[in-house]
């Protein structure tokens, strides 16, 4: 069984930094893409950024561009989340995923059917 582990949530005010890792453990795969999505309370899943290892290619939703930034290692199946400039609407929990079916190459997948694995979701929350 595949588990994906994300750490560095936190409580931080606006403007301020965070940095989220996310790392995959348990039956060895090779993950094509990975992302990030997050929910805060009373609303839908949302993509916030991805990374396509076929062509390194990535990909922020429009909300973060300019202030987050995603980055990994292919080799270890780890996947980064910088964020910056923090506002309290980035407050939710925030959730990696990655994808071991195919990929197209420099493909931007952006939705949650994209993926194959989850990982549990860490809180973000930014205080104004």
């Amino acid at each position: 069984q595949v588990q994906l582990v994300e750490s560095g949530g936190g409580l931080v005010q606006a403007g301020g930094s965070l940095r989220l890792s996310c790392a995959a453990s348990g039956r060895t795969f090779s993950a094509v893409a990975m992302g990030w999505f997050r929910q805060a309370p009373g609303k839908e899943r949302e993509f916030v950024a991805t990374i396509n290892w076929r062509g390194g290619v990535t990909y922020q939703a429009d909300s973060v561009k300019g202030r987050f930034a995603i980055s990994g290692e292919n080799a270890k199946d780890t996947v980064f989340l910088q964020m910056n400039s923090l506002k309290p609407e980035d407050t939710a929990v925030y959730t990696c995923a990655a994808r071991r079916s195919p990929a197209a190459h420099s493909a931007i997948y952006s939705n949650t059917r994209d993926y194959d694995y989850w990982g549990q979701g860490t809180q973000v929350t930014v205080s104004s």
